[in-house]
């Protein structure tokens, strides 16, 4: 096929990303989020299905057989496990605001900057090949496709892989960077992997049917031809010692690749929209896998049988066939499904590292900087932009030169194998750190590097050696001549292949020296504080905000102008203000209170990394050493605090618990009796006004039977309106009762509060017309979702919106804003009319206000729904309140709890 009509396709494909990524940011923006969905959720998962499984399995499968399922056996077993490690995880992730396998590590072990940079350098040196072997991908199924390979001398302008790198860098540059907050959802990112699983799905399943039952008889003919071949038979029998332990390697190695790969933890943890998407994608996730490896043996067999010299790369069978076959275009289609398969891995597995390298190894160096420390002009957003951006350039570089240079001497699977292995040393550190409190730094670190020096002298130092770059003399003398520490054999361990025998050896001693060193060594007070909070965390997150976590001096002008330069000067106000309102700090105090230390340093971990946050903290901050006596406290008061609070509530309840029934029952007898004289007051004098209006009417049309037939309809219309109003009366007067008994039920539901509005706003549309009246709504590029009972804050936007429209002059303005403050919405009702005075504002919820204050100007209504408005909020846990409106008239403000996933926007 001709060069450029593949080149212009795969860029016409990026193209189509592109506008895909577009569009969800856009959504987002509009509140209306395309990818909150579950399946949605699982489909980015499928980005663990790369070039390896694309082309890699198919190969794999061919030489060793069903092999090639282990590496999916592991993430469907673990998919058990989804719900009580991962949400855990991601729980962790939300609440300590962590953006990378990094941070988890760093935070978790007291935010200690040395492990963030050991798990930053495991993880991009062992994920560079990763990247790498996609890029080969790309690379040869090109060559395959345009029929290039080896095609005249090597030239950096003929190579596609450049070009195909480049376009990558810009796509990942311009929709991973454009916010400095590293934790914020990458919409845009998250909705082009998605339709990246799909497109790679459906096209391998295309070249499984044409080759099965197109190119064969079906699957039966596949093996039954295979079945004679002696070369193929192997294929179906594990006859070595070797093929057991095998397996059982690969399980655990994809078992782990599931959790910790950096593109993983990136969409499965920092992606992360809602916990309950574990629910769908722990059984859609595994059925995907399924599906997409359904062909793949008949593949690996068909290509077998069609090429029994080995003139085709096995890993090029899914294309080669089809194009040996004259189905070209077939043969573009499956290309871009695995272009699809090694772009979409590129590019989050690109976006996590470069999140690593930036928080934890160039911002902590540049932050360290005196010169960066005094600059307060907002310069460190336009810093972390550019360190990130060219921290992409860098990983793509490198992966490109390892591909170049190393990559093509191996095949795809054994190259991902040496990845998953990598981050495979990772388990001890983070699973130990999240279930045992005694996991020390100490312990994490030896660990680590015990683990990692292991890797590399028993799977990286052996590919160097292979690739011609280092000598290869020791791979059978062992290192300085002694036969125990060959790479393969390390102290005589024979009979493994080589990715087994360096997983059993590294992540054995990983291990080892991680439990014996920690629970030797002597944990820091942060470290402990962390352990506790990682280990606990459905018990700590709701408990440990606000708590002291530091001792020290500093001014609040200071952590002010540390967060505006990260996050802009309205954000980091907005922050500010709702946290010091909600634990009820006084910001009048040049000095800053501890807790508002603590929260500068997590926020600031969301956009830098906790490892640079607490450096930059740490530079405002003069920090006092705390007692362990403050420690032991502060750990054990999220644990007991609330238990102790309770037995002394109950003991004092015992002793005291005659007579505050008494003086309940004596004080509950005293307002019902005054509610009943001021309900039978109100009531009957609210519905006196109606009857005696319909008794006057229908006395004037009895006593004059020649009244004109149109005076008689006008006065029967009057008698029906004042009909409908008594009916009304009565209806909120049961209403308000039902409100007060506590025998009415919140039916609470997951609810979009924009969405909710805007279906309020045009249901009042007809009587905003009648007025001439202008309806501005505004709300900020995010979506709110708070869970409420949806009629019952209908009824009260309604009540609100109506009241506006009633009491706004002809042509006026209405404005309903919508604010969020952290944990809680608030919704503005605001409109031009003439106000209510400040003496009054307290008493308008209160029952039939407007007919008992008969020296009022009594406006139209009951006065009983803003009485209604105030139960149903109080209902919901939220506040009601009136002030003065910038236009003059007044404003109704309401707040509620939101959920927990709340999409903050850079």
């Amino acid at each position: 096929m001709n060069n450029w009509v593949t080149i212009g396709t795969a860029i016409l494909y990026l193209g189509i990303l592109s506008v895909i990524a577009w569009y969800a940011e856009k959504r987002k923006k509009m509140d209306r989020s395309l990818i909150n969905n579950g399946y949605v959720y699982a489909l980015s998962m499928a980005v663990y299905c790369t070039a390896w499984t694309y082309y890699g399995s198919v190969g794999r499968a061919s030489t060793n057989g069903i092999e090639f399922l282990s590496i999916y056996l592991g993430p469907t077993i673990m998919c058990a496990l989804f719900w009580p490690v991962l949400r855990k995880i991601i729980r962790i992730s939300k609440t300590q605001r962590i953006n990378s396998i990094a941070d988890l590590v760093s935070t978790r072990y007291g935010k200690n900057f040395s492990i963030a940079v050991v798990v930053t350098i495991c993880c991009v040196v062992g994920i560079i090949p990763y990247i790498s072997l996609q890029l080969k991908a790309i690379s040869a199924s090109f060559d395959m496709l345009t029929n290039s390979s080896g095609s005249g001398p090597y030239s950096l302008l003929n190579d596609s892989t450049i070009y195909i790198t480049l376009l990558l860098t810009l796509f990942i540059i311009f929709f991973g960077t454009r916010s400095v907050d590293a934790s914020e959802k990458h919409e845009g990112l998250v909705a082009a992997i998605a339709f990246e699983s799909v497109i790679k799905l459906v096209a391998f399943l295309a070249a499984g049917l044409v080759i099965t039952y197109g190119i064969f008889d079906g699957i039966g003919d596949i093996f039954t031809q295979a079945s004679v071949n002696e070369t193929l038979r192997k294929v179906f029998v594990m006859d070595t010692e070797s093929s057991y332990s095998s397996w059982v390697s690969m399980i655990f190695l994809s078992m782990m690749a599931i959790f910790f790969l950096p593109r993983q933890f990136q969409v499965n943890v920092v992606e992360n929209l809602k916990e309950n998407h574990l629910n769908k994608a722990s059984w859609f996730f595994p059925l995907y896998l399924l599906v997409i490896n359904i062909f793949v043996l008949p593949i690996a067999l068909g290509g077998a049988l069609m090429n029994p010299a080995g003139s085709v790369d096995p890993d090029m069978y899914v294309l080669s066939l089809p194009l040996s076959h004259g189905m070209e275009w077939l043969s573009l289609f499956i290309f871009i499904g695995g272009f699809s398969a090694a772009t979409g891995m590129i590019i989050v597995e690109t976006l996590a590292l470069t999140t690593m390298i930036s928080n934890n190894l160039a911002l902590p160096i540049l932050f360290s900087s005196s010169s960066i420390q005094d600059r307060r002009d907002g310069s460190p957003q336009t810093i972390i932009l550019w360190v990130r951006r060219i921290s992409i350039v860098l990983v793509l570089a490198l992966s490109l030169l390892y591909d170049k240079l190393i990559a093509q001497q191996f095949s795809l699977v054994s190259i991902g194998l040496v990845s998953f292995a990598a981050v495979a040393q990772l388990a001890p550190a983070v699973l130990g750190g999240i279930y045992w409190k005694g996991a020390s730094k100490n312990g994490a670190m030896a660990g680590l590097i015990t683990g990692f020096l292991i890797w590399v002298f028993t799977l990286v130092v052996p590919s160097l050696a292979s690739a011609g770059l280092v000598n290869d003399r020791f791979l059978n003398n062992g290192l300085f001549g002694q036969s125990w520490l060959r790479p393969y054999s390390l102290f005589g361990l024979d009979n493994f292949d080589p990715v087994s025998h360096s997983l059993f050896w590294s992540l054995l001693l990983n291990a080892a020296v991680f439990f014996i060193t920690s629970i030797y060594s002597r944990k820091g007070l942060q470290e402990t504080y962390q352990g506790e909070i990682f280990v606990d965390i459905f018990r700590q997150s709701a408990h440990s905000e606000g708590k002291l976590v530091w001792k020290g001096n500093a001014s609040l002008n200071d952590l002010r102008s540390l967060l505006q330069n990260f996050l802009g000067g309205e954000r980091a106000d907005k922050l500010l203000n709702s946290y010091s309102t909600r634990h009820k700090i006084d910001l009048s105090n040049k000095k800053a209170d501890p807790r508002l230390v603590s929260f500068t340093e997590k926020i600031l971990s969301g956009v830098i990394g906790s490892a640079s946050a607490h450096i930059m903290v740490s530079s405002v901050a003069k920090t006092e050493k705390l007692s362990i006596d403050e420690v032991i406290n502060m750990l054990r008061e999220s644990q007991q605090v609330i238990e102790l609070n309770r037995e002394l509530r109950r003991k004092s309840q015992e002793l005291t618990k005659a007579t505050q029934e008494l003086t309940n029952v004596n004080r509950q007898l005293k307002e019902i009796d005054e509610v009943k004289d001021e309900f039978l007051y109100t009531v009957t004098h609210e519905l006196r006004t109606p009857l005696t209006s319909i008794r006057a009417l229908a006395e004037i049309v009895h006593d004059n039977p020649d009244m004109p037939v149109d005076k008689q309809q006008q006065f029967l219309g009057s008698v029906i309106s004042e009909t409908e109003r008594l009916s009304h009366l009565i209806t909120q007067v049961l209403n308000l009762e039902r409100y007060e008994s506590g025998r009415q039920k919140v039916h609470a539901s997951t609810v979009n509060i924009g969405d909710l509005i805007r279906d309020v706003a045009d249901s009042t549309s007809q009587l905003r017309q009648e007025k001439s009246l202008q309806l501005h709504i505004q709300m900020p590029d995010s979506m709110v979702l708070i869970e409420c009972d949806k009629d019952l804050i209908r009824q009260v936007l309604y009540n609100l919106l109506s009241n506006a429209i009633k009491f706004t002059p002809p042509e006026g303005r209405i404005r309903i804003t919508t604010r969020y403050n952290y944990d809680e919405l608030q919704v503005w009702v605001c409109d031009s009319g003439k106000g209510i005075p400040i003496e009054t504002r307290d008493l308008i919820f209160d029952k039939f206000f407007q007919a008992r204050n008969q020296t009022l100007t009594k406006p139209e209504g009951s006065g009983l729904g803003l009485a209604i408005c105030k139960r149903i909020i109080e209902l919901h846990k939220g506040k009601i309140w009136a002030e003065t409106s910038p236009e003059g008239g007044a404003c109704f403000i309401f707040t509620l709890p939101s959920m927990k996933t709340f999409f903050l926007n850079g």
